[in-house]
């Protein structure tokens, strides 16, 4: 699946008009075309001074923010929508983020690389760790400091007293409803308190 595919998935996700925080931002691109395309407001939040060059070069609002600090200066139902795509799998704090997600957003959107994918579990029976489209880096210099797979996220989910609204995977150009766990290269979660 491309970025293109899977931010269109995910701005499918988004309420026309919300007021929107992405932690991970990146580039911005996710924001800016929900700006764009659905009259979202919002703040994008990145430590890399590349992606918040890049965002404010885009015109999106964007925070220097270090994510492992948590979100304490956001008060409790501050956005309408809190997307976390392709942050979680490099966050020391998964789960505090997690509550934090559904603490100052009404709702989280939450994205990444699922790890039970059967091409993942196939390079893992041949005794190697995966290299994808998805988990492009190998083992040694990844930035992702921990590994999740769709069913582990909904275990955490519960765990945390959080409501699955819609839960789907992603491959390629489809989306999976049926066995996500196995089929689907993306995990996508939308999730209230």
């Amino acid at each position: 699946m491309s970025d293109l595919q899977l931010l269109n998935t995910i701005a499918d996700l988004v309420p026309a008009g919300s007021h929107v925080l992405d932690l991970g931002c990146g580039d911005g691109a996710l924001l800016q075309q929900l700006t764009r395309d659905k009259g979202c407001t919002g703040y994008g939040i990145d430590i890399d001074d590349a992606n918040v060059l890049a965002c404010v070069r885009r015109g999106v609002n964007v925070l220097q923010v270090n994510l492992h600090q948590g979100l304490t200066s956001f008060a409790d139902q501050s956005f309408d929508v809190v997307l976390q795509i392709n942050t979680l799998q490099h966050l020391r704090n998964a789960e505090v983020m997690l509550r934090e997600t559904a603490r100052v957003g009404r709702v989280g959107i939450i994205a990444f690389p699922n790890f039970a994918h059967w091409a993942n579990r196939l390079s893992v029976l041949r005794g190697r760790m995966p290299v994808t489209a998805r988990l492009p880096y190998q083992w040694y210099d990844t930035p992702n400091i921990r590994v999740g797979t769709f069913k582990d996220f909904e275990v955490l989910a519960e765990k945390n007293g959080l409501k699955l609204l819609d839960a789907f995977g992603l491959d390629e150009q489809h989306v999976v409803r049926r066995w996500p766990n196995l089929l689907a290269g993306t995990a996508v979660f939308k999730l209230q308190r």
